[in-house]
């Protein structure tokens, strides 16, 4: 098997390349920053030279590379476009050209926009464009609309990966991260809604499916999700535990619930893929790698 990978020095391309070591998986890896590590490359995938460094006939390009939240897009339109879409459509050009054998996209969970009371939603639900108020959904979207364009004109099997909430032993990232911080060091947590809830998922998790989805034929849209949903009072209290700590919670604006439950069994019937880090044993994880870090 060989892949090239792209965004290699993000959150999911590190860990993705991790396993690709530690499982003797032949792979080629670019981003815009360079590593001394070997098989990656500082190359930027809006070049028309990115071809050049993808192997022929490949199994696979994992294209994690771009912006990838929504603060990095709002009101930057033109910014979000250009990295997400039009670097996007250069890397399939290329990707057709070498014959490449599947082309793995990572989009995300905000294509779904707002939810619903109660809702679950899944790879069937409907999607209202004019509801995304998210230039960086919006961009994901497109590329999904681009890629199925693609693939009926001859393009190679395409997968797109909707990412949960994705979280690790990080500092900084998603709310798992900020909060787990914030009860380790502060006596006193203010957070929105305690009902506010996800589901998260854990960074190795997620590099599971990437994994699972290698060789899969077709086009196919698959969700990448944590089994539950998990509450910002779920995430508190699990905090608490592992500290052996108490602190005081402070919620801002408790009317405010935001909750967002995708479903993942697509992934489960399809991949043979399941989660296999809980909240628990994550946030174990994350308290161990911020004590090693200080």
């Amino acid at each position: 098997m060989k892949l090239f990978i792209t965004g290699a020095a993000g959150f999911v391309g590190k860990e993705l390349i991790s396993q690709c070591r530690q499982n003797g998986i032949d792979y080629v890896a670019v981003d815009l920053i360079d590593s001394l590590l070997p098989h990656h490359h500082a190359a930027d995938i809006r070049s028309k030279e990115i071809g050049l460094l993808i192997p022929e006939e490949a199994d696979a390009v994992i294209h994690l590379a771009g912006l990838t939240s929504d603060p990095l897009c709002k009101n930057k339109a033109y910014d979000c476009f250009e990295a997400n879409l039009m670097a996007t459509l250069n890397l399939m050009d290329a990707a057709y050209k070498k014959g490449v054998k599947q082309f793995i996209f990572s989009s995300t969970e905000w294509v779904y926009g707002p939810f619903k009371e109660g809702e679950i939603k899944d790879e069937y639900s409907l999607i209202d464009i004019t509801k995304l108020d998210s230039e960086y959904a919006l961009s994901k979207l497109v590329v999904e609309s681009s890629l199925r364009q693609k693939f009926r004109h001859g393009f190679c099997a395409v997968t797109i990966l909707r990412f949960g909430i994705i979280y690790g032993c990080r500092e900084k990232g998603s709310a798992v991260e900020s909060i787990f911080n914030a009860v380790k060091t502060k006596d006193k947590v203010t957070i929105g809604s305690l009902n506010t809830g996800r589901c998260f998922i854990h960074v190795s998790d997620i590099v599971s499916g990437i994994m699972h989805s290698i060789g899969l034929k077709g086009f196919n849209i698959i969700n990448l999700q944590g089994d539950k949903l998990i509450t910002l009072k779920d995430l508190i209290e699990t905090s608490q535990e592992i500290l052996n700590k108490e602190v005081i919670v402070e919620e801002s604006d408790s009317n405010n619930i935001s909750i967002r439950n995708v479903s993942n069994q697509m992934a489960f019937q399809m991949l043979s893929w399941q989660p296999k880090i809980d909240l628990e044993e994550g946030l174990k994880r994350l308290n161990n790698f911020l004590s090693t870090n200080k």
